[in-house]
């Protein structure tokens, strides 16, 4: 068994059942990065996403880090990031058999997505039926403008940036 843990940092931790950290993931661009507030899995454990307090939600391969966690070869992969919504993602869900992501917000918002993609198909409460079948036109919320960010393969995770506060300096 894995435990996954999110963090204010924007990073998720791997942890096994002894307690020993495994592996650190951390985002592949500034876009996606914020305190992440909640973590969910598909039923066989090949896909874990999060959500964060900007709103987004990135998707990350795990299969092969699970399948043999030791080999240095199998890597959990970033896949898909997308802004979701303009605030905080209290929960979110992956239902497989649909092949579609589940997501609320603090705005009082539950919104549905191609898993693959980040294609919007709209909100609980719209006056339409959801086509869940058609993918072949990209639309988004009203309140959201960045279209959904494919992460290829070859990407490399973002640098951590030290943030310095503010100081006083009473001699200026």
């Amino acid at each position: 068994p894995i435990l996954a843990s999110a963090h204010e940092s924007g990073c998720i931790r791997l942890w096994n059942s002894q307690g020993s950290l495994m592996k650190e993931l951390l985002p592949f661009s500034e876009y996606s990065s914020g305190p992440l507030t909640v973590l969910c899995t598909d039923i066989s454990t090949k896909m874990l996403l999060a959500g964060s307090k900007e709103g987004h939600i990135i998707c990350w391969n795990i299969a092969s880090f699970l399948e043999d966690s030791q080999n240095n070869k199998n890597q959990v992969k970033e896949k898909l990031c997308w802004r979701a919504h303009t605030t905080k993602v209290v929960d979110l869900f992956y239902e497989e058999e649909k092949n579609v992501i589940v997501t609320a917000s603090t705005d009082g918002s539950v919104r549905i997505w191609h898993a693959d993609s980040g294609y919007y198909f709209g909100y609980f409460g719209q006056h339409r039926n959801f086509e869940l079948s058609d993918t072949s036109r990209l639309i988004l919320p009203s309140d959201v403008s960045n279209s959904p960010a494919i992460i290829r393969e070859d990407s490399k995770p973002m640098e951590k940036k030290a943030e310095y506060p503010l100081m006083l300096d009473r001699d200026k």
